[in-house]
Parts: C-alpha cells; structure tokens; sequence
C-alpha cells in the first residue's frame, strides 16, 4: 500500500493529473471514500490532464459519464453508489467498459469481486484535525498497478 497526504483540493487534483499520465485503455481506478472526502476532485484532476475540463460532473444519478479526450481512450466514470447489487451493474453492460477505456469509479468496492486482476484501489479519508487534509490510501493490484503508482508518486 502507498500513501499521499493531500492538504488541499489543488493537491488532490495535481496528484491525479500527475498519475494520469500513467493511464491507458483498460486501466481501473476505484475512488472510495465518505461524501466530500475527495473522490470527485480526484476525478476532475484526471480529467483535467485529458482537457476535458468544462464537462465534469458527478454521475450519482446517472451512473455513468463517458468523455471522449482527443488522442487518448475513453473514459468511463462511473458512480455506483445507487446500485444495490452486482447484478444492475451486469444490467447496464457495465464490464463492458473495463476494457474499452479509462474506468473510475465511485463507491467501486462493491464491483471488486468481478474486476479484472488489474486496478488501483485508492481510499480517501479526511484527517479529523485539518478540515482541508485529505490522506489517500493507494492499494495496488497486479503489477502493471504497482508500476502506475510507483511513477505516480515520484
């Protein structure tokens, strides 16, 4: 497991756009973490690196946002906070996505059991004494993920 203490929403952001060079089609990001603790921000930054800057939103209700950056794959957000069940996931075509583009996903704990071997789990905390600090718990799966963070974090 790695570790990145973020003290702001521009950290957070400048942290997602720096692993965002790292990404490729197929990759999968998992975003957990409390309302407000930073998992949407993570995504702007990601985003960001992408130029799709203007379009961001939260898809809470509509499960997905799909953005089309040029010269890069898809990418795919998910928010499956609503989803009681791996079956409405299977419902949308949801695995469908995992290997057509960039997957970053909300609340994804509850798909873990039918990821790919392969994807980056990282958990998002506020710290109790600063109202601004935000510790990211980054946990690799396979190795293609560990390389992703390693570059990441340096």
């Amino acid at each position: 497991m790695y570790k990145f203490v973020s003290n702001s929403e521009k950290d957070t952001i400048l942290f997602a756009r720096n692993l965002a060079k790292y990404l490729k089609k197929g990759d999968i990001i998992i975003l957990s973490g409390d309302l407000g603790s930073g998992k949407t921000k993570f995504t702007e930054g990601i985003l960001e690196y992408f130029k799709i800057e203007n379009e961001i939103s939260s898809p809470t209700f509509t499960i997905i946002n799909e953005y089309i950056p040029e010269n890069a794959p898809p990418i795919f957000h998910f928010d499956v906070y609503r989803l009681s069940s791996i079956d409405e996931f299977y419902a949308i075509g949801g695995e469908e996505y995992f290997s057509n583009g960039i997957c970053l996903i909300e609340w994804g704990e509850l798909l873990e059991s039918i990821l790919p071997s392969s994807y980056i789990k990282i958990c998002f905390s506020r710290d109790e004494n600063d109202l601004n600090k935000r510790i990211l718990e980054i946990i690799p799966h396979g190795n293609n993920s560990e390389l992703i963070i390693k570059e990441a974090l340096n």
